[in-house]
């Protein structure tokens, strides 16, 4: 159990620390017992306050490196630091408290009887007084619009419900980082703008989010740093008005440009469309 931090009923809604809070890979590699490499010479860093999206096929070492983050695996080469420390130096806890990870699928993070208790345990478990914790989950309940599921039983919920509440119980503790993998599996067209909104929301109140992700559909209207990722390698880092134009490179990692990117190429049209109704707009105007 890591001890209880100072909580600021602002903090959540300003996200965390104003201080950086950087996430580096310097050099870092790692080689599976089977001998496989899966990270090869990875640099980057992240610094407080941004959204990035780390994109890939299958196989391209995207769970591999969200699992450095959160202190799973540790690099056979390189290093890896959370806000200055090395992971080597710290725990699963430790890390989990500061970078908060929710799950591709939510049915292996949920596993109480009502959402409230789902988002009470992770605090209980963080070490927070009972009034405390409620008050915090009294706070994410009401930031990400939840009230009406709190008495629910979380496995009965629709998926989306279940991301959002995934999402709200992994907040409610506060880390400075929030990491999304694979968020829109499963997800239908309501629930991924549900998450999209939530995901702006964050960021707009200054949170750090980190999205795994092979979706670029999802990702194109978020506009965040994106990174793009294939054999262990990093390919780019860039914006994404700039890598998703490159049909090239993101076919070599195993993706494929946003619809909205490719139609705006056969029209002609030098700035992609952001969304759907810029789209629509065009077409009446034209």
């Amino acid at each position: 159990m890591v001890g209880q931090d100072a909580f600021e009923p602002s903090r959540l809604l300003r996200g965390g620390e104003t201080t950086l809070a950087m996430i580096e890979f310097k050099g870092v590699s790692f080689r599976q017992p089977n001998g496989i490499m899966a990270l090869r010479d990875i640099n980057l860093q992240i610094e407080a306050g941004e959204m990035v999206s780390i994109v890939g096929g299958n196989g391209a070492g995207k769970t591999t490196l969200l699992k450095h983050l959160n202190g799973l695996l540790k690099p056979t080469t390189g290093s890896v630091k959370v806000f200055g420390r090395e992971t080597r130096e710290m725990s699963v806890a430790q890390l989990s408290r500061r970078i908060g990870l929710v799950f591709q699928n939510s049915d292996h993070q949920l596993f109480s009887d009502t959402a409230e208790a789902e988002v009470l345990f992770g605090l209980k478990n963080f070490g927070f007084g009972e009034q405390e914790a409620k008050r915090r989950a009294d706070e994410v309940f009401r930031y990400f619009g939840l009230e009406g599921l709190r008495g629910r039983a979380p496995l009965t919920l629709s998926g989306g419900e279940k991301k959002r509440l995934c999402i709200a119980a992994v907040m409610a503790w506060d880390p400075d980082v929030l990491v999304l993998d694979e968020p829109t599996v499963g997800q239908d067209y309501t629930s991924k703008n549900r998450i999209l909104e939530t995901v702006r929301k964050l960021v707009s109140d200054g949170k750090t989010v980190i999205i795994v992700s092979h979706d670029l559909e999802f990702l194109w209207p978020l506009n965040p740093r994106t990174i793009v990722m294939s054999e262990g390698r990093i390919l780019a880092d860039g914006e994404p008005q700039s890598i998703f134009l490159q049909a090239e490179l993101l076919s070599s990692a195993g993706l494929k440009q946003p619809q909205l990117v490719s139609i705006a190429g056969l029209f002609g049209v030098q700035k992609p469309f952001g969304n759907v109704n810029e789209a629509l707009k065009w077409f009446v105007e034209r």
